[in-house]
């Protein structure tokens, strides 16, 4: 049995909901393995209370805080100093608290490089990839392939402008690399699936048990990988489709380790357990699958 003192550190994650989080799982596993004397607890925060919830934790000096939905976006502005990848995405999902100040990361950067490593045996420099979405964990996946020198990327959305713009931004901060908009709509962005290195869905498309039926897979070469950044309880719709055609493909649970493992590593300054985090989830997962 945990016991807490004075002493002990404090961790948390903020969103509205919140009760779904599995993040006080893997951390509090990564946290009693490495015998620290902390606990990380979930925090319902409702995004109007966002900046009275952000100034309460820095003045009973929470060690760090996950931040997740609603609030990526709007709480870079009530931070004292935000990373270069976290600002470029315009999302914070990591905060660490040094001596009261507030410093924003976003660790989903670099846990989908590392879940694509992982999982897929993937490397994105000199490859084509095919994203869905335009949102902000379409952000985050772009900042990764870019950095790492993907070279052809290709947003896919419902909303054209919205690709666009998001297209235009990062070609202008990127010029070597290759990257455009196609609409949902418009069918000829399927002629680019055979050309496609890496499918990544970055919608919430799947979370309900939908299907992402407008990436035709028969389309797609032998050798591409397929990436869903959802998961679920049971593995996506996308993805047990991806592997019953053969394809190598995998889902968000391990995504949601490897940004958990970067952000614990920011907080305590030591790599969790390997592996712990990844194995806490998919116990979850087989607990709740059936």
């Amino acid at each position: 049995m945990m016991s807490f003192t004075g002493q002990t550190q404090i961790y948390g994650i903020i969103g509205d909901p919140i009760s779904h989080s599995l993040s006080p799982l893997m951390q509090n596993a990564a946290i009693a393995a490495a015998g620290l004397d902390a606990c990380y607890l979930p925090f319902h925060v409702p995004s109007a209370q966002l900046g009275v919830a952000v100034e309460g934790l820095r003045a009973l000096g929470i060690d760090g805080f996950n931040v997740t939905l609603p609030h990526k976006q709007q709480i870079l502005s009530r931070l004292d100093w935000v990373d270069e990848n976290a600002t470029l995405i315009g999302a914070v999902n990591t905060v660490v608290c040094r001596q009261r100040c507030l410093h924003g990361y976003n660790t989903d950067c670099s846990g989908f490089l590392r879940a694509l490593r992982e999982d897929l045996q993937f490397e994105p420099a000199g490859r084509n990839v095919l994203l869905f979405g335009a949102g902000g964990a379409c952000r985050a996946a772009l900042v990764a392939l870019l950095r790492s020198q993907a070279q052809n990327l290709w947003l896919v959305n419902r909303r054209l402008d919205k690709a666009q713009g998001l297209a235009q931004e990062f070609q202008e901060l990127f010029p070597d690399q290759q990257i455009s908009a196609h609409s949902l709509q418009d069918t000829t962005y399927r002629q680019l699936l055979s050309q496609a290195d890496l499918i990544v869905n970055t919608t919430s498309v799947g979370l309900r048990g939908e299907d992402l039926e407008c990436c035709p897979l028969e389309r797609v070469k032998a050798g591409t990988v397929v990436y869903d950044m959802v998961y679920t309880v049971v593995e996506t719709a996308f993805v047990h489709r991806a592997r019953r055609q053969g394809l190598s493909a995998a889902d968000g649970l391990n995504m949601l380790a490897a940004q958990g493992e970067d952000a614990f590593f920011l907080w305590h300054d030591i790599l969790a357990e390997k592996g712990l985090m990844k194995k806490s989830l998919h116990a979850w997962r087989r607990t709740h699958s059936h």
